[in-house]
């Protein structure tokens, strides 16, 4: 990539913010619409289960074959393909006619989307080569979510009310030819010295792990043990089979080297962990207000500022800690708070008041606008520059997975604890194990966060490094003739 001004490289930035808002909107806009949807298409919980899955799973499946081909075949390419995939599976959802295909629909999108984000992520850590600079970017990066959480619930809320849910998947068309318009005039093209070259198999054990998994979970209170276990089975299968091929390979999906480094590894389970509070937070606090409280769908937008303002403010203040203090301090922040959330909800019914509920949505904000940046800029600089496609798929694989198991997990419980009876007379009991698990999620963030971010974990990611040939942790280029 040609040397940028800073004001180029601003512009950049702005354009890969731009499929961010996109995918990011959609999703949180999207959440707010569920009840809508299981009215208007007569869904089940596992169908709204499905109906946001369907996304983050193919989308966790398929990042880090998105972010090594744009890494072989140029950068730009990928993520113009990915805009318009995005762009037209955004339009084929708005007239699904059925749950059915509203779920085959949502999988074009994740198609187009796999190709954004871990792109997006790649143009930028190649924008940005100076440490501190790409953690403020990435810092900025996260301040983008927490804008589409705090646009999302109102816009989507809005949008509900007043043309319905359809409408929620028009927003992306006009953000969508945006950022491929200004794409195509101000993103110079890149690519990776020396790609990896494709990994079929490896790419089906993925899918065969992801899918299997997330099927097994859904499907379990309603369809029972004896028929989700063979897909338990296939799960394991593919995880051991991933564990057994990938190291023998010269060019694996991805190297499982990586994972040597404390830090790296940290970074992908505090991402599993804290998305998957997420996927399970936004669910049940969307069926609540709705269902059992009774809010329309504006109404219950706004129960989300709370959550969402926090999001926002403190994205860039971790993204500025991330740079000039480490990851330690954001970790720590965002694990304490997500545990003290998900205790009030488990432990005190915080949905019952309004003061606690308030102070809930306010603390888990705190929490998850902390934690982005450190995961990011630890899991791209903890792996050489050249592969920075395949280092930002595997920081997103992993938010996307724990997002698809959130759902996946906390819907299931919910629905087991409903079972025959109804959400208002019995959602705030059959929420307790899930907002327990929430609980649990924090608290793995806190010790996951203290334990990748000591002296120790910082040796073990040197030794990482030394055994990939690669200069240095942090931002380091591959030595001549590395295989990484």
């Amino acid at each position: 990539m040609p040397e940028l001004s800073h004001r180029r490289r601003l512009l950049v930035l702005t354009i890969c913010c731009f499929s961010l808002l996109m995918v990011s909107l959609d999703v949180t806009a999207l959440n707010v619409a569920l009840p809508a949807m299981q009215r208007d298409l007569d869904a089940s919980t596992a169908g709204l289960q499905w109906s946001i899955d369907a996304y983050t799973l193919v989308l966790a499946s398929l990042l880090m074959l998105s972010g090594s081909t744009a890494d072989r075949i140029g950068r730009k390419k990928v993520f113009l393909s990915g805009l318009v995939l995005f762009a037209a599976g955004s339009l084929l959802c708005s007239l699904a006619p059925s749950l059915d295909l509203l779920v085959a629909f949502r999988m074009v999108q994740a198609v187009g989307g796999s190709m954004l984000n871990p792109v997006a992520m790649s143009i930028i850590t190649n924008t940005f080569t100076d440490p501190r600079g790409r953690a403020r970017a990435i810092g900025v990066w996260g301040a983008v979510v927490g804008i589409s959480m705090a646009a999302g619930p109102l816009v989507g809320g809005l949008l509900v009310e007043s043309v319905g849910w359809r409408s929620i998947f028009w927003v992306n068309l006009p953000i969508g030819l945006a950022a491929l318009l200004l794409t195509l005039r101000f993103v110079p093209e890149s690519r990776a010295p020396r790609a990896r070259r494709p990994d079929p198999v490896g790419q089906l054990l993925v899918i065969a792990l992801f899918g299997s998994l997330t099927y097994a979970i859904i499907e379990a209170p309603e369809s029972g043990t004896a028929t989700v276990l063979p897909f338990a089975a296939i799960a394991l299968a593919g995880l051991l089979g991933l564990l057994w091929y990938e190291p023998r390979r010269d060019e694996p999906l991805i190297d499982l080297r990586f994972f040597r480094s404390v830090p790296f590894s940290g970074a992908t389970l505090v991402a599993i962990c804290a998305f998957a509070g997420l996927g399970g937070f936004l669910f049940l606090s969307t069926l609540y207000l709705q269902n059992v409280r009774g809010l329309d769908a504006l109404h219950a937008g706004l129960w989300m500022l709370p959550m969402a303002v926090p999001m926002f403010l403190c994205a860039p203040v971790s993204g500025r800690l991330v740079g000039t203090r480490g990851p330690r301090v954001p970790l720590l922040v965002a694990g304490a708070t997500m545990t003290v959330s998900g205790v009030l909800f488990a432990a005190f019914d915080a949905e019952t008041s309004d003061v606690t509920l308030f102070l809930g949505y306010v603390l888990f904000g705190i929490g998850f606008g902390f934690v982005n940046a450190p995961i990011t800029n630890t899991a791209v600089s903890g792996m050489p520059r050249a592969q920075a496609g395949l280092a930002a798929a595997v920081a997103s694989t992993s938010r996307q997975l724990g997002q698809t198991l959130g759902v996946a997990v906390i819907g299931a419980v919910l629905a087991s604890g409903i079972g025959a009876g109804s959400y208002r007379g019995s959602f705030v009991s059959a929420a307790v194990p899930g907002w327990w698990i929430l609980a649990g999620c924090g608290v793995l963030v806190l010790v996951l966060g203290a334990v990748s971010s000591g002296a120790w974990a910082r040796r073990s990611a040197e030794r990482a490094a030394s055994s990939l040939g690669v200069d240095e942790v942090r931002g380091a280029e591959p030595r001549v003739g590395s295989r990484a």
